[in-house]
């Protein structure tokens, strides 16, 4: 080993060590050097793939990564890992577009990860090395991740290519606890607020042989505060590995099964009315998922080491939604003519309207609804309420493996990395409806229409026919290499890249073979993205850096069945086969300054630009969710990352992080816009029926925030109580639908002003330990208890201010189409809500 690189080795060598657990993700690893003195200095390292087994100190990273430990999670008491980002890490926000704690759209930089299909997915994550992207869309289910297996996280932001596919704005990397590190025993017990109760356990040990084990479960039930969004997770996590010098190998096993209501957006006069209220219900998803992951760590010989997986994991979703059918709002509902009237006679219905049935003393229609169902006519134009059902099942596996080198390049130190993987997943996804009628509490009830193409009638003069049963397969092969060169003391170099090949196979099981509406098709992806960074440290408080990278993505199974914007797809629920999409390439810049001494100053100062081609746009046609994909232009979000913390006095720390973010369109585009007042057939004067907008370079792009800023504040009042404060304080941001944003209400057929107002939250927490082991918490979220609303939404509108459903609300236009009442939907924030517990802790914590 040369002497002039000792540290470089020892890192690496730290982190193989340390990764027992398993693949490690880019999470902050602590690594010990081996200074003359008893007292070993604590260096943080990160990862610079997913797998373990090489890491560089923090300061040599040519980017602002933002970490956080398992502490810090149990310290703000946050109700999940996507709790805890939104409050504490910088230009992270979060859209409540389904409104369950569970599953909110995380976003970094104005990229976004959700569990929702129709979503632009910009962020990879992972758990241990294994990603956690689902190959049916690049959904991420946050009620999968447990809290409290966490170990610590890491936030890397840019187009990290290391990091694979769908890294284009940032790439989250969870590492979850061990033995060796996580010893001792623990339960916690909490209740608050809307019913919340939830119970928690982990417990760890290790052996002197090297064997270690570590085991944690929670069972967390509310009721929640709005109308019908009960939730209830369980999750069960364990970890078994073996440790000596050179060898460290684990077997992780996780489940969950959890049972969510999020019943989404509501229009904005009766959010007025009724804080709790819903436009529709129930908006049920439940998840079912299993994790295998296989992970070994070996040193070869000094100096190179090799790291790799195995991992299989399945997932099964179900949902079921209670929606609004647009396609009535045009439509004649009321009075049964003659011929419907004979059939609710003779299927034995009685106390319908023989004449005179209107709008005016109808609040909720439906007897047309279920005549036209026996008929087996046209309930498809004449019920105003749809059962949405569908069932995913997908089943992802792979295996991964890099060698790890400290050595020499060109006479200078040089850690590399050279890795392979290879992923292959396969979804099944089936879906069905029923159409009903809408009730008062806004529920449906179903009529037996189903709309397999015979039982549901037609749809102006077609069948009704809306299932869908898709398989996929994907496969992807990657190769990858980094080099980070120590161009003297204090400048490293850092070069990596990653190849990517990709296929996509959709099968269908309705309408085979190819060719008009079948949805089968053979789709192939491949691309190099390169990356270069470079870090300039004078001094140890100070760090200089500046790189340029770049991710890519590739369309999903749902995105290239949904293409069509003549045939938009109720996600998940409708396909169209179409033409295919074209990779996201995404180019990122970066430059920045971070320094101060951990544990008394730190400040960072950074800018950035990324530039994606070929995006992926999800077009909605109304607040549904009907819509199409189609690749977009271009796309820019850049920006300026401010952030600060201190120890101003012993027991008193302070931080900030502000981000001002600029997202707009660069290419010139027309998209759907019939809810914008802006649309092409309001400017002809024919408002309230179908148009479009036009996009052009410069519009900002909807659910981005132009300024984001955190506060928090952490006080050891004494050795036995703490207290801690944080503020989360978001801009304002357009309407999803108002993309050129020009949309302006006019009180008639628009309603709302298409934009989403900012906002800001407070939330306070405390713990007190009257003796060791034992801890009482308290946690309020919200505590001024602010009504405000996180997204925003253009769309058409079933309901008259009375809250009554209301058809054919206007009379028909020179054009003889019957215009509709279009609103701005909002997705409501959670109102005041406190949890208390008590958390006990035994054995060798």
């Amino acid at each position: 080993m040369s002497a002039r690189h000792p540290a470089f080795r020892r890192h690496a060598i730290a982190v193989a060590a340390a990764s027992v657990w398993g693949l490690a993700s880019s999470g902050p690893v602590v690594a010990q050097e081996s200074p003359p003195a008893a007292q070993l200095e604590r260096v943080e390292v990160i990862g610079v793939t997913p797998l373990p087994g090489l890491g560089v100190p923090k300061g040599q990273v040519p980017a602002n990564v933002q970490t956080a430990t398992s502490a810090d999670l149990e310290r703000s008491h946050a109700i999940d890992l996507t709790s805890f980002i939104n409050r504490r890490l910088g230009s992270v926000y979060v859209n409540e577009v389904q409104n369950n704690p569970f599953q909110p759209d995380v976003n970094f930089r104005g990229y976004t990860a959700s569990p929702l299909l129709g979503t632009q997915q910009g962020l990879s994550v992972y758990l241990d090395g294994v990603r956690l992207n689902q190959p049916f869309g690049d959904v991420v289910s946050w009620d999968l991740v447990p809290k409290s297996a966490i170990s610590s996280i890491a936030l890397m932001p840019g187009s990290n290519p290391l990091f694979g596919l769908n890294t284009l704005g940032g790439a989250l990397s969870v590492q979850t606890k061990d033995g060796l590190k996580n010893p001792g025993s623990s339960v916690q017990f909490l209740a608050g607020s809307h019913k919340r109760a939830a119970v928690e356990f982990e417990t760890g040990g290790s052996q002197d042989s090297g064997l270690n084990w570590f085991a944690t479960g929670n069972k967390f039930r509310e009721d929640g505060w709005r109308d019908d969004s009960p939730s209830d997770v369980k999750q069960l996590f364990g970890k078994l590995g073996f440790k000596s010098a050179d060898t460290s190998v684990s077997l992780t096993a996780a489940v969950a099964d959890t049972d969510l209501n999020g019943n989404g957006l509501q229009e904005q006069r009766f959010l007025e009315r009724d804080y709790a209220s819903v436009y529709t219900k129930p908006d049920n998803t439940k998840n079912r998922a299993w994790l295998l992951n296989l992970a070994l760590s070996q040193g070869l010989s000094d100096g190179l080491s090799f790291s790799g997986n195995v991992y299989y994991r399945k997932i099964k979703t179900s949902t079921y939604n209670g929606d609004i059918n647009d396609d009535s709002f045009d439509q004649a509902l009321y009075q049964p003519n003659a011929g419907e009237q004979t059939a609710l006679t003779a299927a034995g219905y009685t106390g319908f309207p023989t004449a005179g049935e209107t709008a005016a003393n109808t609040a909720f229609p439906k007897w047309r609804c279920i005549a036209n169902a026996l008929l087996l006519d046209e309930p498809a134009e004449k019920c105003n309420g749809v059962i949405n059902q569908t069932r995913t099942d997908q089943s992802n596996y792979g295996l991964g493996g890099q060698l790890n080198l400290d050595s020499t390049l060109f006479g200078l130190p040089n850690l590399l990395v050279a890795g392979a993987a290879a992923d292959f997943s396969r979804s099944e996804f089936t879906q069905g409806s029923e159409l009903g009628y809408l009730n008062p509490d806004r529920s449906i009830t179903g009529v037996g229409a189903i709309g397999d193409g015979v039982n549901g009638g037609d749809a102006d003069g077609e069948p009704y026919d809306t299932r869908v049963d898709l398989s996929g397969r994907t496969r992807t092969y990657s190769l990858y290499g980094s080099s980070v060169l120590a161009l003297n003391p204090a400048t490293h170099l850092t070069l990596s890249g990653r190849y990517n090949r990709i296929t996509v196979k959709n099968r269908d099981a309705i309408t085979p073979g190819g060719g008009p509406g079948s949805l089968d098709g053979d789709h192939r992806y491949s691309r190099l993205n390169p990356a270069i960074g470079l870090t300039f440290s004078p001094s140890k408080t100070l760090t200089a850096y500046v790189g340029a990278n770049q991710g890519s993505r590739a369309p999903s199974s749902i995105e290239l069945g949904c293409a069509d914007p003549a045939n938009p797809c109720k996600l998940p629920n409708a396909f169209a086969g179409d033409p295919p999409l074209k990779q996201v390439v995404t180019t990122t810049f970066e430059a920045g300054l971070r320094g101060g001494a951990p544990g008394a100053f730190t400040w960072n100062v950074g800018i950035f630009r990324s530039d994606n081609k070929d995006d992926l746009l999800f077009v909605a046609d109304d607040a549904a969710g009907f819509g199409y994909f189609k690749n977009f232009g271009k796309t820019r979000r850049q920006g300026v990352e401010l952030g600060a913390s201190a120890q101003v006095v012993k027991g008193l720390t302070v931080g900030a992080n502000y981000t001002f973010l600029d997202a707009t369109f660069r290419s010139s585009e027309v998209v759907d816009g019939s809810s914008n007042s802006s649309n092409s057939s309001a400017a002809d004067g024919f408002p309230g029926v179908e148009g479009t907008i036009d996009i052009r370079p410069g519009d900002r792009i909807p659910l981005v925030p132009r300024h984001i800023l955190k506060l928090f504040t952490d006080v050891q009042v004494s050795e036995s109580w703490s207290v801690g404060l944080d503020l989360t304080a978001i801009g304002s941001s357009l309407a999803r639908g108002n993309e050129n944003g020009q949309h302006q209400p006019d009180g008639v057929y628009y309603l709302g002003s298409g934009r989403n107002p900012g906002y800001a939250v407070l939330n306070l927490n405390t713990d007190y330990r009257p003796t060791a082991g034992l801890k009482l918490f308290a946690q309020v979220t919200n505590l001024l208890d602010r009504k405000y609303s996180s997204v925003a939404q253009l769309g058409a509108t079933g309901f008259n201010d009375a809250g009554n459903f209301e058809a054919r609300p206007f009379p028909a236009d020179a054009n003889g189409d019957r215009p509709v009442r279009h609103a701005t939907f909002y997705a409501p924030g959670a109102p005041r809500t406190f949890w208390v517990g008590v958390r006990y802790e035994f054995g060798d914590h």
